[in-house]
């Protein structure tokens, strides 16, 4: 096990170079299995959600070289169609290889996807969108079976909007005879980062981005160059870790358009922000104020994978603020820990409500999942002594060379091994 040992009260200065989108580059490697031909993403994150995706696809028969940052995988020798029960349960995207997997073998067994203990995340809506597609479906003993003879386009209806299950369905329907639309699709940026790496291979997808996605199936798929949008997620939290230790930091390769319900977040907290092409500059130097409510939505609402890190920066903010949880029942498993630290948080339901103290105190704190982690190295990185947050293995699921980026802007922050 690996721990952060953090003495806060730096500020923070200087730039952050964002990595490709984890939630795009997830997807982006699970349709490498619909073609023969040889891709190559750039700008890979070095985090173990990507590292343990590569290796779900070795162990289906594609080949992966690294070259540097970027990663070219080959599927031209893939010959399984079974994911392996122990890494499926170490990663939650590994659902999305159902689709590709389908298409190509018109066969898949996957144990039940692991990840993050945020809630109930059901692959209902998944199962429900393959099975409109001719897809025979059986669950047995922890597994779920796929079997077709052919996949035919068909129109799917989600009940609501799924990120997984619109990106899932978009895999399986490439190379489906005829054409499929997606109802209520989710619309976020990586759905449409997806469609565009979908479309460079030669597939025939319109309209991510908007609530209906359509899926003209073709029969074969070709290979390419592609570099996934920026992480949106990594962006916003380096932005909230700049607002929680004042300072002023450049953010830069990212799609401020993409995280905007943040901006104005943190606009209204008080922080200066400025905007320049691909880079967003924000500063701050003295106590922010709060904001008085704030909802997690599907995008372009407030997204739910900061809402943890926004929290934990409420937490220090003057005045009051209800935070309240749309999307995930169980995502304040990280607030017990921030109460350790001095944080005054009282949950009730899906509502946390947040009365802000003037600092935060060092302390040891544990990492239950992804994003909770992150809000408490934010937390230690503006507290007063020092913090050690441990089991961060679940922070390296989503963040590369996290401790690297923040010390050089100045944090004191190191990983140990215990």
């Amino acid at each position: 096990m690996e721990k952060y040992i953090i003495n806060g009260g730096n500020k923070l200065y200087g730039s952050v170079k964002i990595q490709s989108a984890k939630n795009s580059v997830l997807p982006i490697l699970a349709a490498a299995v619909l073609t023969d031909g040889k891709i190559k993403i750039l700008n890979v994150p070095q985090i173990s959600d990507v590292k343990n995706m590569v290796k779900i696809l070795t162990c289906l028969g594609c080949r992966a070289v690294y070259n540097g940052n970027d990663i070219i995988i080959d599927s031209s020798y893939a010959d399984c169609f079974e994911i392996p029960s122990a890494l499926a349960h170490e990663l939650r995207s590994s659902v999305f290889l159902l689709g590709s997997v389908i298409s190509r073998f018109h066969s898949a067994k996957i144990a039940y996807p692991g990840g993050c203990d945020i809630g109930l995340r059901p692959v209902d809506l998944h199962l429900t969108g393959l099975k409109r597609l001719g897809v025979k479906i059986t669950e047995r003993n922890g597994y779920i079976l796929c079997k077709c003879d052919k996949l035919y386009g068909n129109e799917i209806m989600l009940d609501c909007p799924s990120v997984g299950a619109t990106e899932n369905i978009m895999l399986a329907a490439v190379k489906a005879e005829g054409t499929t639309v997606i109802k209520n699709a989710a619309r976020e940026p990586e759905i449409e980062d997806l469609q565009n790496f979908l479309n460079r291979i030669g597939a025939k997808v319109s309209g991510a981005g908007s609530g209906t996605v359509t899926i003209e199936g073709v029969k074969s798929l070709g290979g390419c160059e592609y570099l996934p949008i920026p992480d949106r997620i990594e962006a916003g939290t380096f932005l909230i870790a700049a607002a929680m230790c004042g300072g002023e930091m450049v953010a830069e390769g990212v799609h401020p358009e993409n995280i905007s319900s943040l901006i104005h977040k943190l606009a209204e907290n008080g922080c200066k922000i400025g905007l320049n092409n691909d880079k967003i500059i924000i500063e701050n130097h003295g106590r922010l104020v709060s904001v008085k409510s704030i909802e997690t939505q599907p995008y372009p609402g407030f997204p739910t994978d900061l809402q943890a890190q926004y929290t934990a920066l409420c937490g220090v903010c003057e005045g009051h603020s209800i935070i309240t949880e749309n999307l995930f029942e169980t995502r304040y498993k990280y607030v017990p820990e921030l109460r350790k630290m001095g944080a005054d948080i009282t949950v009730i339901d899906r509502n946390a409500f947040v009365r802000g103290v003037e600092r935060y105190k060092g302390a040891t704190v544990i990492a239950h999942d992804l994003r909770g982690g992150a809000a408490l190295v934010l937390a230690g990185l503006a507290a007063e002594g020092r913090s050690e947050i441990v089991d961060i293995s679940h922070i390296d699921r989503g963040y590369g060379s996290f401790e690297y980026k923040l010390r050089n802007l100045g944090a004191d922050i190191v990983r140990v091994t215990v």
